[in-house]
């Protein structure tokens, strides 16, 4: 099927800004500014230069990005109350028109997937601190393995031979990339090989955390049809609140390893960023590039297929790598990745397992002389994990949620 100009569009404003989401996320994490200032020798207060570590501010910044989403949801119901208004206008005095349905935005309900979903992501965010951006990307392609189990077991789902295939698949391509991480030759020491190993296991415990919110949302929202705008930006807005008012405040007073001796000091993660325009500029990026990426991945899984969404996601992980290379070699140093020559043939290896992987689990592909490799028969509908396919391959930084008929 040919691409018409706007699907293009379409599909690269996705690429785009899922791109820079895990870009200017990374990009935060490698940049070095003053924060708070805090006591030094004979009685003075000196603000050090330090790394911008704090994955619980940053999770906070997402949640502002998906709360954006409201607005696109206000536009959409907007237009649908013009629409209906022009209807009887031009229907008057004839047939009854069917009353517009807009149910009410605010919904508790959505504060229970946004538990998972501030865990989740700040489980990764946390291990991005230890592990390339690219790397980050290619272990959130673990959500297949995750979510196919938990529809086996919660929603009753028939996993047929090729999803487990593709499950299988995944965790070696898994395994290479984490292999590539761990052994990557500027880990040249203990530590921070302890660290690496660290960040792959929370990248992949954020990933189970994700998992169990699509089914929550599965299992709680999906039969509501509310529209994914509104799922988006209604747990973006729990998000803030809980953030804001709950988790920061408390984190603020455990002993940790920030400045202050805090766990997370989030009064110098506002020091830093008003002390670094390019950390403001990349913080901006991230919260942008959330909300829009939401409103093209709308757009694209409405037009398009499962196939595109995967090529996307492949490329989008492409892009990701060699940005970040770009960025080291030829930007600076201090931002993006080296390549490394001993163990980077493994990530390349493992990156393609993924996709295989990926490809086999939402039956892009097949094997039809191999019994449990074939398609799936047309008359048989119910087997095939639809919306976890579709959503496998998805980050929960920045999702569109598969709850509404029409998407």
């Amino acid at each position: 099927m040919a691409l018409s100009c706007v699907q293009w569009l379409l599909v690269l404003g996705m690429l785009v800004t899922g791109s820079i989401n895990t870009l200017s996320k990374k990009a935060q994490n490698d940049s070095k500014v003053k924060g708070v200032p805090v006591p030094g020798p004979n009685g003075t207060e000196v603000a050090e230069e330090h790394d911008f570590d704090h994955p619980w501010f940053q999770t906070v910044i997402m949640f502002i990005g998906e709360t954006c989403c409201l607005i696109g949801l206000f536009i959409q119901r907007k237009r649908e109350r013009d629409q209906f208004r022009r209807q009887i206008m031009q229907d008057f005095n004839q047939e009854p028109i069917e009353a517009l349905q807009q149910g009410r935005v605010f919904q508790f309900i959505f504060a229970v997937p946004t538990i998972c979903d501030l865990f989740g992501t700040t489980l990764a965010g946390i291990g991005l601190l230890w592990v390339n951006a690219s790397v980050w990307q290619m272990l959130r392609g673990s959500i297949i393995i995750f979510t196919g189990i938990l529809s086996k077991i919660f929603l009753k789902r028939k996993l047929r031979g090729i999803h487990w295939t593709g499950m299988v698949v995944t965790m070696l391509g898994l395994v290479l990339v984490g292999i590539s991480s761990v052994f990557n030759e500027e880990d040249n020491d203990k530590k921070d090989v302890k660290k690496s190993i660290l960040g792959i296991v929370l990248i992949l415990a954020g990933q189970v955390v994700s998992s169990s919110q699509m089914i929550i949302e599965e299992l709680f929202l999906k039969k509501r049809k509310f529209p994914p705008l509104q799922v988006v930006g209604m747990e973006g807005s729990f998000g803030v609140f809980f953030m804001v008012a709950l988790v920061l405040p408390v984190l603020y007073f455990i002993p940790g390893d920030q400045p202050g001796g805090r766990y997370e000091n989030s009064i110098d993660a506002l020091y830093q960023i008003y002390n670094s325009p390019g950390l403001l500029v990349f913080c901006l990026l991230y919260l942008s590039s959330i909300a829009f990426y939401n409103y093209f991945g709308l757009a694209v899984t409405k037009s398009l297929t499962a196939v595109h969404r995967t090529l996307i996601d492949a490329c989008r992980t492409i892009m990701v790598w060699l940005v970040s290379l770009f960025i080291h070699y030829v930007v600076s140093e201090d931002f993006g990745e080296p390549w490394d020559n001993t163990y980077g043939i493994l990530q390349v290896d493992g990156f393609f397992f993924l996709m295989i992987g990926t490809a086999l689990y939402n039956e892009l592909i097949s094997f039809p002389w191999i019994p449990c490799l074939r398609p799936q028969p047309p008359e048989d509908t119910d087997p095939t994990p639809e919306a976890a396919s579709i959503q496998a391959t998805q980050d929960s930084d920045e999702r569109t949620p598969l709850l509404s008929g029409d998407t």
